[in-house]
C-alpha cells in the first residue's frame, strides 16, 4: 500500500532536522568521486590490487560497498505491504513494458546513432542497456521518496528476468536486429551462471538480511519501536555504503577518464540522454497512469538505473578486461551515479505534478 507523502515543514525547520550528510549529499558524492580518482592515480597499483580481490566474476570490494549500501534499505521495506504491489497492474505492466522493451530498444538506438564507427564501445553500450537495475536503484528511490515496497517487488522482478531474458536479448540486439537493419552484427556469449551470481550476491544477500531484521526487530520491539529506534541508527549507512562504493568505483576505473577523456565523453553522452529520457519517460508515464508520486518515481528509478557491476563482469568476461566494451561498461557507473542524483532532486521537484506540495526535503528527513 502506497504511503501518504507528508506536506514538507517550513524551510528552516527542515533545514535544522536534516543531518549534514543529507544537506550536503552531492557534496559528498563529488568530494567521494574526487577522493577515489586521487587514490587510483596516486597510489600505483592500488587499482590493480582491489581488482584483484574477486570471487568469481564478483569484485568483493565493490560487493562489500553494495551490501552495506542496500541494507538499511531493504530493512526499511515493509514486506507485508508488497502483496499490495503485486495487485497493481498498470504499475506491473508498464514497468516490465519500460524495463524489458522500451529501454533496451532506446539504447541499442542511441549506440548505433553516437558511436556506429565505435564498434566495441557501441558494444558495450548496448550491455549496459541490458543490465536492469537490481541494486543502487533502491538508493534513489529513497532518497526521492518513492515507494519502498513497490522497488522491492519491482527490483525482484528485473532479477528474475534478468536471469531468464538477459542472454536472449544480448543475442536479439547485437546479431539478430542489426542483421535485420543490414547493420555488422557481434557475435558474443555471456554467461548465464554470472548473471544469477551478480543477482543473488546484490540482491538476494541483503534482502534476506532486510527482511530477517524486520521479521526479528518487530517481534521484539514492535513496529513502532522498530520504527523509530532501530531504523534511524541503522539507516545512514546506506549513504555511507555509497560513498565507499563511489570511491572504489573512482579508485578502480577512474584512470580510463584521465587516460582517454575523448572516448569517455563519446560514451557519456548517450548515457545522458538515456538515463534522463528513459526516466522523464518513466515518470510521466506513472503520472499518466495515475500511479501517483510515490510509485511514479519508484517507476522512474527502476526504469533508468542499470546493473553496472553485471554489465561490467559480462563486458570483460566476454571481452577482455581492456577492451572498448568494458571502457564503456565501465563508464556507465561514473555517469549514472551524479546523472540520478540530479534526478532525485527533479522527482523531488515535481510533487508538484502530483498534487503534493514540493520544496523541501523534509519528507525524506522523517522517514529516516
Amino acid at each position: 500500500m502506497s504511503r501518504t507523502v507528508s506536506a514538507p515543514a517550513p524551510t528552516a525547520t527542515v533545514t535544522a532536522r536534516l543531518s549534514a550528510l543529507d544537506r550536503w549529499l552531492p557534496a559528498w558524492i563529488l568530494l567521494a568521486m574526487v577522493v577515489g580518482l586521487g587514490l587510483g592515480r596516486l597510489v600505483p597499483g592500488l587499482a590493480a590490487a582491489l581488482d584483484a580481490v574477486r570471487v568469481g566474476s564478483v569484485s568483493v570490494p565493490i560487493a562489500i560497498g553494495l551490501l552495506i549500501m542496500m541494507y538499511p534499505v531493504l530493512a526499511k521495506v515493509r514486506f507485508g505491504d508488497t502483496r499490495h504491489v503485486m495487485t497493481d497492474r498498470r504499475l506491473m505492466i508498464s514497468s516490465l513494458l519500460i524495463n524489458w522493451v522500451l529501454a533496451p530498444a532506446f539504447m541499442f538506438l542511441l549506440a548505433w546513432v553516437f558511436l556506429a564507427d565505435l564498434p566495441e564501445y557501441r558494444t558495450g553500450l548496448i550491455i549496459v542497456g541490458l543490465a536492469r537495475c537490481i541494486a543502487m536503484v533502491m538508493i534513489w528511490n529513497d532518497l526521492a521518496c518513492g515507494d519502498r515496497e513497490a522497488a522491492a517487488v519491482l527490483v525482484a522482478i528485473n532479477s528474475v528476468f534478468q536471469v531468464l531474458a538477459f542472454a536472449g536479448l544480448g543475442w536479439f540486439y547485437l546479431q539478430v536486429l542489426p542483421a535485420w537493419l543490414g547493420l555488422p552484427v557481434t557475435s558474443a556469449e555471456f554467461s548465464v551462471g554470472a548473471i544469477m551470481i551478480s543477482v543473488l550476491v546484490f540482491l538476494g544477500i541483503p534482502m534476506v538480511a532486510g527482511f530477517l531484521t524486520r521479521t526479528l526487530g518487530e517481534r521484539v520491539m514492535g513496529r513502532e519501536g522498530y520504527e523509530s529506534r532501530l531504523l534511524p541508527r541503522i539507516g545512514p549507512f546506506a549513504l555511507y555504503g555509497l560513498l565507499f562504493t563511489i570511491v572504489l568505483l573512482f579508485a578502480l576505473q577512474g584512470h580510463a577518464i584521465l587516460e582517454r577523456p575523448l572516448d569517455v565523453g563519446r560514451i557519456a553522452l548517450p548515457l545522458i540522454i538515456y538515463f534522463t529520457i528513459t526516466f522523464g519517460v518513466a515518470l510521466a508515464t506513472g503520472g499518466l497512469l495515475g500511479l501517483g508520486y510515490e510509485r511514479s518515481t519508484t517507476l522512474a528509478f527502476t526504469a533508468a538505473g542499470n546493473n553496472f557491476e553485471l554489465a561490467i563482469a559480462v563486458a570483460i568476461a566476454t571481452f577482455g578486461v581492456t577492451s572498448g566494451q568494458a571502457l564503456a561498461g565501465v563508464v556507465g557507473p561514473l555517469i549514472e551515479v551524479p546523472v540520478l542524483v540530479g534526478l532525485v532532486h527533479v522527482a523531488l521537484w515535481s510533487r508538484r505534478f502530483f498534487g503534493v506540495r514540493s520544496g523541501s526535503r523534509g519528507d525524506l528527513a522523517a522517514r529516516r
